[in-house]
């Protein structure tokens, strides 16, 4: 009888509540802050827990109005305590929202040394925010900012931007413009950037983009716009670069600085369906000609519908001699144009060949 009392003590013991708090609080940061302080009805220990999480996420969805999402916000920034550093802000409403929320939730974030910023928001905001130039805690910057009614308008990203600890950048809808010097080189005080990633992004006056970074290590690119202001070149100086990625259009011109090519070892490029044309493959060969020291080559089978175009393809494709892995993803188009596989590999001692359905 002894014996399945203490089993049973033992079945109906709490032992999520004997952690500690800093694992406990751990595990909540998995959720968003709505999830978190559902916990408190778990104990009395529960109670407050939430307002010590250092991972804020907020989602509109959860709620029916954007009134209410508002109201629920502002209190739990004045209620959350006001001595904890905020690691890591996830904000993603998915209704309209007004510019002063978002202000709001920036400044509270900049204040409490936020390290991890991923916002990506629809509202009219016509300025990127000021109280981001000054932040000096960030190592990774996720924005997103798109007006609810024009798609293709963008926000000017600031040349005085200075983060010196940002590790990661992702930047969607923006704008890009030149300095005093007529350069387009917005990211030189970004003196530890190893991720960059553009998606939809513009130059003022179809410039070239300057990318300069000694410890960038991978660079994404996503185009998809027939703007004008998306055709500009992008002139790059990364000696570190290990990692290129390309998905849209292949308009840009890409500077290379030589020091630059031997480094890239893994490459990846899609090529949506509407851009197959004679241009395009000229562009493809000639990119894959200057990233001839590449190890790894992902391909879409779009981009090998359009790399078919280049006349005498086994004779332009001068050298691909690292390569050792090879993966085909079937998008848009279903099938691989004859023999094209083979000429990818043809000067490649034994490399592995993937085809992705």
């Amino acid at each position: 009888m002894v014996k399945r009392k203490k089993k049973n003590l033992m079945k109906n013991k709490d032992r999520i509540s004997d952690l500690p708090d800093s694992l406990i609080l751990h595990i909540l940061s998995f959720l968003n802050i709505k999830q978190a302080i559902h916990t408190c009805i778990l104990s009395t220990r529960w109670k407050n827990l939430w307002r010590y999480i250092p991972t804020l996420t907020l989602i509109s969805s959860q709620f029916t109005t954007v009134e209410i999402f508002t109201k629920f916000v502002t209190r739990i920034l004045s209620l959350r305590d006001i001595s904890m550093d905020l690691h890591t802000l996830r904000f993603q409403p998915s209704n309209v929202m007004k510019p002063r929320l978002l202000e709001t939730i920036l400044n509270y974030a900049v204040s409490h040394k936020v390290q991890q910023l991923d916002v990506k928001v629809t509202c009219d905001i016509q300025h990127f925010p000021t109280c981001l130039l000054s932040c000096r805690t960030l190592t990774s910057l996720d924005l997103s900012f798109s007006h609810p009614t024009v798609y293709s308008t963008t926000i000017l990203f600031p040349i005085s931007l200075n983060l010196p600890l940002l590790t990661h950048l992702n930047l969607r809808h923006f704008s890009f413009s030149a300095g005093n010097d007529g350069r387009v080189d917005p990211f030189p005080a970004f003196t530890n950037l190893k991720s960059l990633k553009i998606v939809y992004c513009k130059v003022a006056g179809a410039q070239n983009l300057c990318i300069s970074s000694i410890k960038l290590l991978n660079l994404d690119i996503y185009m998809r716009h027939y703007v004008r202001e998306t055709y500009f070149g992008i002139k790059l100086y990364a000696p570190s670069l290990c990692n290129f990625n390309f998905s849209g259009i292949p308009v840009q011109k890409l500077c290379w600085d030589k020091s630059n090519l031997s480094s890239i070892k893994q490459v990846s490029i899609d090529i949506i369906q509407f851009c197959i044309s004679k241009g395009a493959s000229l562009v493809l060969i000639k990119w894959l000609n200057e990233l001839a020291n590449m190890e790894s080559l992902t391909i879409s089978s779009t981009a090998l519908k359009v790399l078919s175009l280049v006349p005498n393809l086994s004779v332009e494709l001068r050298s691909l001699c690292n390569l050792k892995s090879l993966r085909v993803e079937k998008k848009e188009i279903s099938w691989i144009p004859d023999k094209i596989v083979e000429i990818l590999i043809q000067n490649s001692p034994s490399p592995k060949v993937y085809i992705i359905d």
